[in-house]
């Protein structure tokens, strides 16, 4: 297997740092994560953005996701800004396909969109 781009691997970081429960509690470190114009689908189907998304997770009686890891974590450069990435996750026993959209901006790699679908056993997901 080969080195993901520069692009990719960017993107990657960032989103292992939004995975961190530290950095989810923190409205600093999302804020430098989150492209301005954000957009996400929970797993819940509720629809966020920048402002309800922060305020969710940094609130002082946010729930704790407790450990949530990665899996299957592949990405693609689209175009020379814009890098999709897709993966699993599991918190809790929930988990959850995922699909991320990363756009480069003055600032560096931000994440622009964010899907979550949760699912049981899949026996059609890719190994």
């Amino acid at each position: 297997m080969s080195e993901p781009s520069p692009a990719v691997a960017a993107a990657i970081e960032g989103e292992l740092r939004l995975l961190d429960p530290v950095v989810r509690a923190s409205e600093d470190h999302l804020a430098a994560l989150l492209h301005p114009e954000f957009r996400e689908i929970g797993t819940s189907g509720r629809l966020w953005n920048r402002e309800t998304i922060i305020a969710a997770l940094t609130a002082d009686d946010a729930p704790s996701p407790g450990p949530l890891t990665a899996s299957r974590m592949r990405g693609v450069q689209l175009s020379t800004d814009l890098v999709h990435l897709t993966f699993d996750t599991e918190s809790k026993g929930l988990r959850s396909h995922r699909s991320s959209l990363w756009r480069l901006t003055e600032a560096g790699w931000l994440l622009y969109f964010h899907q979550a679908t949760p699912f049981i056993d899949d026996p059609f997901a890719e190994i």
